[in-house]
């Protein structure tokens, strides 16, 4: 991440901001907010981690082969055993567990509680030395009495493995998230390509060590859903995460964590008519807060 920003003041005038700018930030707030939904819509008939392994897996060797005839240096055996393991911590245990829940759990209320990876990543980076500001410990505290208020609802009270499930999902992504500034790994979008093939092939034996088959052919819907997880979800909205690590403030880029779950929110009960009671719009005003908190720069 670069310390510099392109991204404009307040005085700036919106048409002054670049087109592309523009469209990454679309990207990064609505298409990663909307893949909870393809989520839920996917796994109707897809078992959910035959398709979170297909959707990386999908993803991560299109990107690898467009990369191959771009000419990008092959990574050594150091940087692929980084990816490896980033793979099976960040898409396959930070996204496959969140497949799953997504069983037993509304996509919007999932997209809650994925928004405290920030939380988390905060407190894994102590283990690697960084130490944490006052405001960064008032966020976590302001971020566990919205876990604690998202609990008191129905979706997680309803189903209490969901909610263990996602709780591992975000631990998993904030510790590979972490984890990742002191590993070797491929450089660039070489080291996304790679941790997605790792992180799909390590879901696809899962699903076949769980005993997942498919019970019919998935219908049109599903099957449009992990095309738009794969394409959409993971290689162009992480492109323009990439993009904007490079051009906008690392506030800025990281912005989405309290962007996606509100969009997820709204797309769940407007298309997949989801209901949201008062504890869980509690707890995304509290969250959003928390993450807010956390993420702040002077």
């Amino acid at each position: 991440m670069v310390s510099g920003s392109t991204f404009p003041s307040r005085t700036m005038p919106f048409s002054r901001i670049p087109p592309l700018t523009l469209a990454a930030f679309f990207a990064l707030y609505v298409i990663w907010g909307s893949t909870y939904m393809g989520i839920r819509i996917g796994i109707e008939s897809w078992p959910p981690m035959m398709m979170a392994g297909l959707r990386f897996s999908l993803a991560g060797w299109l990107m690898l082969a467009y990369l191959w005839l771009r000419k990008y240096p092959v990574p050594n055996a150091r940087e692929l055993g980084g990816a490896a393991l980033l793979g099976v911590l960040m898409p396959a245990v930070g996204n496959g567990l969140v497949t799953v829940a997504e069983k037993d759990v509304s996509s919007g209320v999932a997209a809650l509680v994925i928004a405290t990876v920030p939380l988390f990543t905060l407190l894994f980076a102590r283990m690697f030395g960084q130490k944490a500001r006052k405001v960064e410990w008032a966020g976590i505290g302001l971020g566990v009495c919205g876990m604690v208020l998202l609990n008191m609802g129905a979706n997680l009270k309803a189903s209490p493995s969901g909610a263990a499930l996602l709780l591992l999902a975000s631990a998993g992504w904030a510790l590979g998230s972490a984890w990742s500034r002191h590993l070797a790994q491929p450089k660039g979008p070489m080291g996304s390509a790679w941790m997605m093939i790792f992180g799909g092939a390590a879901l696809l034996l899962a699903s076949q060590a769980y005993g997942e088959k498919l019970q019919a052919m998935p219908t049109l819907s599903s099957w449009l859903a992990l095309f738009y997880l794969a394409v959409f979800g993971s290689i162009i909205a992480y492109s323009a995460y990439l993009h904007l690590l490079k051009t906008v403030s690392p506030a800025a880029a990281t912005s989405y964590a309290y962007v996606n779950p509100v969009i997820a929110v709204l797309l769940g009960v407007v298309f997949l008519g989801e209901h949201i009671g008062l504890h869980e719009m509690l707890a995304m005003s509290v969250i959003v807060a928390a993450v807010v908190l956390i993420s702040w720069r002077r």
